[in-house]
């Protein structure tokens, strides 16, 4: 296993550009010239909603990872921090997604396979959130906050198991996310 440790702060919020009105799309800072396909992402992740944001917002804020030469297919699992302390159950459920680019987007995961690419863990908004996502082949697990037992589970990852590509820093609408901590552990 080799370890590329980026040391990355970011100072500046990231982003999604109001011009993309679409939900799971290439909303990323690409780590350029980190090629990855099994192995470990970890990093701390904080977000919080823009002024405008609107209702829907969430604080979507994540990874993506095997991105393609040309950013048109990557997977990615992100969370939504006001998801997880939301008083209606059925949204807290959906406090974590995975989804990947372009053809299974979370609406599409939602439909056919209810609760199987989502989950519930506690976070919030405005704080920090450590994320570890373990990835061997099809398969993906996502750790929250050091926890031993993941708090996502992905056995099928859609794009399939040697693809291979650059890393994402992921939000998207109505989101301010701030990164630190960057870790990759390549197998």
């Amino acid at each position: 296993m080799s370890i590329i440790v980026v040391v990355f702060y970011s100072t500046l919020p990231f982003y999604k550009d109001p011009v993309i009105k679409e939900f799971d799309e290439a909303t990323f800072v690409r780590i350029n010239n980190l090629d990855f396909t099994n192995g470990t992402i970890e990093v701390k992740v904080l977000s919080r909603l823009l002024p405008d944001a609107p209702d829907f917002s969430r604080g979507f804020i994540g990874i993506a990872f095997r991105i393609n030469d040309v950013n048109s297919q990557f997977e990615s699992i992100y969370i939504r921090p006001t998801n997880s302390r939301a008083v209606d159950q059925v949204r807290r459920n959906h406090t974590i997604q995975y989804f990947a680019y372009p053809d299974y987007k979370f609406q599409r995961l939602r439909k056919e396979s209810p609760e199987m690419y989502e989950s519930y863990a506690d976070m919030g908004l405005n704080e920090w959130i450590q994320i570890r996502i373990e990835v061997q082949d099809q398969k993906a697990r996502l750790y929250l906050n050091n926890n031993e037992q993941p708090s996502l589970i992905v056995n099928d990852l859609k794009l399939g198991g040697n693809m291979q590509g650059a890393i994402g820093l992921f939000v998207d609408v109505g989101t301010e996310g701030f990164f630190k901590d960057l870790k990759v552990y390549r197998k």
